[in-house]
């Protein structure tokens, strides 16, 4: 079982639209797949349940509270997973309340047990995706403990440049400590502006330093948003568009 990880400390780079994309590319592939929001915003967990999220319960907040509590009536991990409308795809949702759980969590040490439930999942899925918030937390943690995998959206951005080098070495720092299968698969360049110079310089320089920089960039277009609202990832809602075939060809690229 492959498990990803989109991370990345700045928010609005795209992290819930890249994994929820990219996880239904592995699904149309044929593969099983699981997403895991481990963002208290839920933005992936909505992306792909739309008005069904209050009814899939429990889900992280219940797994996360299992943790601390745990007793003899304590659910299977299996239990935590529900399918979404889309085949071969299944979500472990969000809730807000995760956000409440951090300081206990960390106290208590409970880092690894996301991973530990995941392997547990093993033969139930042939992928899983890792959606996380934007800050260096707890969850964030837990996912690239958990993961073998890790990809960084990148978007074009001054703040995001600077960061970038960062982040690659808080990754190599996790591998070195918690995690020797973790690597940087590659920098995903998203909301790509072909005809401004701009994002063409960054990325040229990004390449020049020898960067993991992936050769499919994401471009912009407002009908994510419209994925985003009517619940359907874009690659399924619109298989012909642009942004479609480049999240397609964006997976081809790491299977």
């Amino acid at each position: 079982m492959k498990i990803r990880v989109v991370f990345n400390q700045k928010g609005g780079v795209g992290k819930s639209t890249i994994t929820v994309n990219l996880a239904a590319a592995a699904a149309k592939a044929g593969c099983r797949v699981l997403v895991v929001d481990l963002d208290p915003q839920g933005n992936s967990s909505h992306y792909l349940l739309g008005s069904g999220l209050d009814l899939a319960k429990p889900g992280l907040f219940e797994f996360f509270d299992q943790v601390l509590n745990f007793s003899m009536y304590a659910k299977a991990p299996r239990e935590f997973v529900h399918p979404t409308p889309f085949e071969l795809l299944s979500i472990m949702p969000s809730d807000p309340l995760i956000a409440e759980l951090e300081s206990k969590l960390e106290s208590r040490h409970k880092i690894y047990k996301l991973r530990e439930v995941l392997h547990e999942l093993t033969d139930d899925f042939d992928e899983v995706w890792l959606d996380t918030p934007p800050a260096l937390n707890f969850f964030t943690l837990s996912a690239l403990i958990a993961a073998q995998g890790c990809l960084i959206p990148f978007d074009c951005d001054e703040f995001s440049r600077h960061a970038l080098l960062g982040l690659i070495d808080r990754v190599a720092e996790i591998r070195n400590d918690h995690n020797a299968d973790l690597v940087v698969e590659g920098i995903i360049v998203n909301q790509y502006q072909a005809r401004a110079s701009l994002p063409a310089r960054m990325v040229a320089e990004l390449q020049a330093q020898g960067l993991p920089v992936l050769d499919v960039f994401l471009g912009a277009s407002v009908k994510v948003r419209e994925s985003h609202e009517r619940a359907i990832p874009l690659l399924l809602l619109d298989p012909g568009h642009k942004l479609s075939q480049q999240f397609s060809a964006l997976y081809a690229l790491l299977r």
